[in-house]
């Protein structure tokens, strides 16, 4: 089956075929109903700011793992370079998030095939340290579970520990992350035991050299920036990604932190947690909705998504 054809996940089914004509209307509104309940509890924790101020630390522990640190520094594909184009990678990537975790069917078929473009041109070179390849479906695996680590991480420290049954509805939603990519729904953690005791096994595999380390530093300091806005926001955001990394990933990045860092940390996505609860979800999910919106009508338009 052509990759752009193979279905999203369990949740785009109308029904199911092999259950029998008679049992279609309860699939359907059996999977309406999870997905409302997926949709309604993401409304409530969701909120845009964390992609300013953890999405570099998400990226750190998606390239923690070599195949995936070196699939990003030696990737020959310009345009989708943060370094070269930090505004549209942004663009792109804060769009993907909406379109996975928010959007429907087709939009999500329409960016998987669009960022297949890009994937295809990912491979290692006889001279690379590590094996890769961008369609490696245990190193997307990988680079999904970073993402939904980092949601339950921020939902639960701006709001409050999640019930078991929100972790499982959370990590149901979850799976559209991978799915928008290449991860077949089987592939994806069947309960919340099982995506832990999974994270724990993943982050002992993070293994950060001198040349991915220098790169995540780079990024986390908003060295692709303009000079004087760099150094204005740069050890700020340091800082405030440095709070959303496991003491080992910090420890292998060579970044200091201690417990009154953890605690004003701590404090500050409590206090940012107060202030938006109340906030309309429109602007609570603010810049995500925004990036989406703005990959809806480049698709509607036929212009390139990413």
């Amino acid at each position: 089956m052509p990759d752009a054809a193979r279905p999203l996940g369990s949740h785009d089914l109308v029904a199911d075929p092999t259950a029998g004509e008679e049992s279609a209307s309860f699939i359907r509104a059996a999977q309406k109903a999870e997905r409302a309940e997926e949709l309604a509890l993401l409304r409530r924790k969701m909120d845009g700011i964390v992609v300013f101020i953890a999405g570099p630390a998400n990226v750190a522990l998606q390239l923690g793992w070599p195949e995936v640190g070196y699939g990003v520094v030696e990737s020959r594909v310009d345009s989708g370079k943060v370094t070269k184009h930090p505004f549209k990678r942004f663009r792109t990537t804060v769009g993907y998030l909406g379109i996975a975790l928010l959007g429907n069917h087709t939009q999500r078929l329409a960016y998987r095939e669009a960022i297949n473009g890009q994937h295809r041109q990912v491979r290692s070179t006889p001279e690379s340290p590590v094996k890769y390849n961008a369609f490696n479906r245990d190193l997307q695996l990988w680079v999904a579970s970073c993402i939904y680590y980092g949601t339950v991480d921020a939902f639960t420290r701006m709001h409050g520990p999640l019930s078991r049954e929100e972790e499982a509805v959370i990590l149901r939603a979850g799976a559209r992350i991978g799915t928008t990519l290449q991860v077949p729904q089987e592939m994806w953690h069947k309960t919340p035991e099982d995506f832990w005791a999974y994270w724990e096994e993943g982050v002992d595999r993070i293994q950060i050299d001198e040349r991915v380390g220098g790169y995540l530093r780079g990024l986390m300091r908003m060295d692709m920036l303009p000079a004087p806005l760099g150094r204005a926001v740069g050890p700020l955001h340091l800082w405030l990604n440095a709070g959303f990394l496991p003491d080992p990933v910090r420890q292998q990045l060579g970044l200091d932190w201690d417990e009154r860092d953890q605690r004003r940390h701590d404090r500050m996505l409590a206090v940012i947690g107060r202030i938006s609860r109340p906030l309309p979800h429109f602007l609570r999910v603010f810049p995500m909705n925004a990036m989406m919106w703005n990959l809806e009508i480049r698709r509607r338009l036929g212009r390139p998504m990413v």
